[in-house]
C-alpha cells in the first residue's frame, strides 16, 4: 500500500504525515489480506489523539510529565492528553446504594471460585490433521459407549487407552480451580454435577476428552463487605469511560475531519 492510495489525514486544517500512521499500524490487528483496516484503525487512533492534542493546546494548559514506571516518565504530548482528560472528565463515586444494587443484581459475579475433582480420558490428535481427529474422535466415542455400561471402569480405561499422563493414576487429575484447564475443558467441569461423567467426547485444542467430576465444590457467595470496594472501583472506571467516550464525541462532533471516516466507540 503506498502513500498515493491513501488518502491524506487532516485535523482542523492540520494535515497528519503518512509517516505517524503508519508508525501506529504496528499497533493494530488486520485479517491477513486486508491491511487497508489496520490502517484505517491506525489512522482513527491518530485523529483522536490529534484532536485531543489540540483541544489541551487550544486551553494552553501545560502540565509536567510524571514518572508512569520506574525510569519511564511521560511524553511532553501524554502529560498534556493526561492533563485533559483530569481536568474534563471527573471520576464519579458511586454511593454505597448503587454499590448494593449490582451486588444484589448479579449475586453469580461475586463467590469463590468453585472447585473440582476431576478425571479424564485423553485420546490426543492434531486437529489440522482431519483424518487423525476423526480417528480420535471415534476411539473416544467407543470408549464413551464402554462407559455408560460400566461407569465403573473409568479408571481402568483410562489407565489402557488415556494419552496423558494422568493414566498412571486411572486419569486422576486431582483439585482443579478456574484456569487450571482450557477454557473449553472448564466449561465442561461447570455443566457436570459431582459423579456424573460427560457422554459424549468433548473436544480441546489437545484432542477429545472424556470427562468425569469425582467432587465439586460450588463457588460460595462473598459477603458484600468483602467487595464492596471493588464493585465501586468498577463502576467508577465505567463512569469515567462513558464520559470520556461522551468528551471526545462531542470533539469529533465540532471537528472539521478529512481523510477517514471517524466513528468513535
Amino acid at each position: 500500500m503506498t502513500d498515493q492510495a491513501l488518502p491524506g489525514l487532516v485535523i482542523n486544517g492540520e494535515a497528519v504525515p503518512y509517516a505517524v500512521i503508519a508508525a501506529e499500524v504496528q499497533n493494530h490487528d488486520a485479517p491477513k489480506g486486508k491491511p487497508g483496516l489496520a490502517w484505517r484503525q491506525a489512522a482513527q487512533a491518530v485523529a483522536l489523539r490529534t484532536l485531543l492534542l489540540q483541544e489541551a493546546q487550544r486551553r494552553g494548559e501545560a502540565s509536567a510529565p510524571e514518572q508512569v514506571a520506574p525510569g519511564r516518565w511521560e511524553t511532553d504530548d501524554e502529560a498534556q492528553l493526561r492533563h485533559l482528560l483530569e481536568q474534563e472528565v471527573s471520576p464519579t463515586r458511586p454511593t454505597r446504594a448503587e454499590v448494593r444494587e449490582v451486588y444484589d443484581r448479579h449475586p453469580e459475579r461475586f463467590c469463590t471460585a468453585p472447585l473440582w475433582q476431576a478425571s479424564h480420558i485423553l485420546c490426543a490428535c492434531d486437529h489440522q490433521d482431519q483424518a487423525a481427529s476423526t480417528a480420535a474422535f471415534e476411539r473416544c466415542a467407543e470408549l464413551a459407549t464402554k462407559l455408560q455400561a460400566a461407569p465403573e471402569s473409568f479408571a481402568d480405561l483410562a489407565r489402557k487407552n488415556s494419552d496423558c499422563s494422568s493414566k498412571e493414576n486411572g486419569g486422576a487429575l486431582g483439585q482443579l480451580r478456574h484456569g487450571d484447564t482450557v477454557p473449553e475443558f472448564e466449561r465442561a467441569l461447570h455443566q457436570l454435577d459431582a459423579g456424573q461423567t460427560s457422554q459424549a467426547p468433548l473436544r480441546t485444542r489437545f484432542g477429545w476428552h472424556l470427562i468425569r467430576v469425582e467432587a465439586k465444590a460450588v463457588g460460595a457467595r462473598l459477603p458484600f463487605d468483602a467487595v464492596e470496594a471493588k464493585i465501586a472501583e468498577a463502576l467508577e472506571k465505567a463512569a469515567w469511560a462513558r464520559r470520556a467516550r461522551e468528551f471526545v464525541a462531542a470533539l469529533v462532533a465540532d471537528a472539521d475531519i478529512k481523510g477517514i471516516d471517524f466513528e468513535p466507540h
